[in-house]
Formats: C-alpha cells, structure tokens, sequence
C-alpha cells in the first residue's frame, strides 16, 4: 500500500469510554480506504512530489531534510505541525510526505474526533510508518488530546475495558507512525500537544510571482489557454493563497468559454474578475461589506468583534480566520484592544472620506 491512498474512512469507532469497549471490538477496529476515481485523481490539482511545489522554500527545504533522514534511517519522520492561514497548502505538504516517504497516508479532522474510540480505531489500524494527517487539530477535544500524549511518545495506547470493579486497563502498543496536525489558530492549542510535535512549520501568504507560477501549472493541468499577463492578472487577486488562486481560475476559464473562446488573458481576466466582485487588491464581496460597515456604519471604529459579525451576517470564527488576515496583511484593517479599526487606506480604497477625528495612522 502506498500514498496514493490518499483518503480512508473509519468503520464504526470502536468505543473507548469505559464499559463500552470489549475486546472483540479492539480486535475488529480497521480503516477501510476510500473509494476515488484515477480520473479525478489525476486532473487533481494538488501537488504530488514535493519539488511540484511551488512556494514555501524554506518548509520545503527543511522538509526535504527530514524526510531523506528519515528515509536513509527507514525510520518514521519525526510527527510534523502546520501552521498557517487556510489554503496555503498545509493538507498537501502532508500527502507529500507520505508520498515522498511511500507510506499509507490517512487523514481525518479534528471535529470528526469525538470519543476516545474514534482515536483508536485510527490508531489500532495504522500500518507500520503511515503518516496519520488530522487536520483542525486546535479543534480537537481537550480529553482525546491525552489519548495521543502516550501514543505519539511511547507508541502506546492505554485504554480501559469494562466497567466498575472488573473494569481493567490494557495497553496497546502501536506500530510506528508520524502524526501531521494542521492548524490555522496554533494559539488554541494546548502547550503540552504543540511540544509533542518535534518539526514546526508556519506557512505564509505567497507573492504574486509564486501564484502565476501555481496558476499556470493548473492552468495547464486543466487544459486552459492562459496567457502570462493573465496568469499574473489573477494571482494579484488571489489574497496570496494557492486555494484561492486556484478557485478564480475555474471561475475565469468558465467565462473565457462564454466569452472568448477559452483565451485567458489579462483583459478577459480582469474582466471576468470584476463581474464576479473581485477587485483589483483581491477584495471579494464580504471584505468590502465588512470594510465598508466600519468605515461607514461606526466611523471607522473601533468596534467589537461580536457587534461588527451581527452587522455584517457573518460568524466571528469565519471573520477571524478568513477575511481579518488578509486585510490585516493589507494594511486595510488594524486589531486593537478596543477592537477593530479600518485604516486611512481603507477609506481611500473604498472611495470614502477619512474622518478627521477617526484616529487613524
């Protein structure tokens, strides 16, 4: 078995908690691998070797340490952390791992973790040297977090069988593994799981010359006439994430169809661009609404975070983890104790008037 199994879904969990776990169900608890199609997987735009991609050049440098390590020693790779804002790759470095390692690669997600036996019956059923991906580790339950503590150590899974005054505990051992965990909040988790992870990347926004490069590949991929000026024309508005890029590629090749015969170029992109309300500093409609309600709504703040997602409809994890990063990158929204505060920029990109009296830099 190798990485190509890129996807695998769990049995029923067997049942951790005590009293609820008999030995039949320790013994019975397998991963099944998911079903794809080589279609799909080929026409996938993810990269699959680790010099495909594109960006990141000192996690990708390190990386390729650890893994030619731990390929020489045909050891495990030590377990591995991602950091960073979503769709910067951190769920493909991970299959890139396990497929420059040629290992099973199996992934879940930290809220799809709710019970002690849905850890085990992930890690009773590793094969030796799989790489374990959980992705939105920080969302992970504070009780199964103690779960991994021995088993990313030692390799070992204590767990309780029966119940009262026959209830034992019986420990497991594990084959060897390394555990990838993603997250876009490294603050939400707990210092004695973050100390546990012995490689720690964070991944930044890209520059515009890496997206042309990752929107010309896929580009490619799908079979799309892209020019170079409008390659460059959609990776300026692309919030310097791969993700992104990527969505406003489909997005444009479905217009150049309509439009102009599949030819993707500047013009047809930026067009295209604008009717789907992404401006030119890659603004889309709910960063506009969000600037535009600070700026005209409260003066351009300061204004909490609980009262500015009620006015503009939208929840404040989504505000905090996706649309505030960018614009704080931008220079178009400021974070204070007070709460948040749109910048002279701001005002002048929204074509609005600056108040003398806003307190802005």
């Amino acid at each position: 078995m190798t990485a190509d199994a890129v996807g695998h879904a769990p049995i029923k969990s067997a049942r951790l908690i005590s009293g609820d776990l008999t030995d039949d169900e320790i013994a019975a608890a397998r991963l099944q691998p998911a079903t794809s199609s080589d279609g799909e997987l080929d026409r996938s735009l993810r990269p699959r070797k680790i010099n495909e991609f594109v960006g990141q050049d000192n996690v990708k440098a390190q990386l390729e340490i650890f893994i030619t390590a731990a390929r020489k020693r045909g050891e495990p790779l030590d377990h591995v952390l991602f950091a960073g804002p979503p769709g910067l790759g951190k769920t493909s470095l991970a299959q890139i791992v396990a497929e420059e390692l040629d290992v099973p690669f199996v992934m879940t997600a930290g809220p799809a973790l709710e019970k002690k036996g849905d850890v085990a019956a992930f890690l009773t059923a590793l094969e030796p040297n799989s790489v374990f991906f959980v992705d939105e580790i920080h969302r992970l339950p504070r009780a199964l977090e103690e779960t991994l503590y021995p088993a990313m150590e030692d390799r070992k899974l204590p767990i309780t069988v029966g119940q009262g005054a026959g209830a034992r505990v019986v420990t497991l051992d594990l084959p060897p593994f390394t555990l990838i965990g993603a997250t876009t909040r490294t603050g939400l988790l707990t210092t004695p799981l973050r100390d546990r992870f012995g490689v720690f990347h964070r991944l930044e926004h890209y520059g515009h010359d890496d997206l042309a490069a990752i929107v010309t590949r896929s580009a490619s991929i799908l079979e799309c006439q892209l020019d170079p000026a409008g390659a460059v024309e959609i990776a300026r508005r692309s919030r310097g994430t791969p993700r992104v890029v990527n969505r406003l590629l489909n997005r444009v090749r479905d217009y150049a169809e309509v439009k102009a015969d599949g030819q993707i170029s500047e013009q047809i992109a930026a067009d295209a661009l604008n009717m789907f309300e992404v401006d030119a500093e890659g603004l889309d409609r709910m960063d506009r609404a969000m600037l535009e309600t600070i700026c005209s709504k409260f003066g351009g703040g300061p204004v909490g975070l609980s009262t500015l997602a009620a006015s503009v409809g939208e929840a404040e994890d989504t505000i905090e983890d996706v649309i505030e990063p960018y614009l704080l990158g931008q220079g178009f929204l400021q974070r204070t104790p007070r709460g948040r505060i749109a910048t002279t920029a701001a005002f002048e990109h929204l074509e609005l008037p600056v108040p003398p009296d806003a307190g802005l830099f």
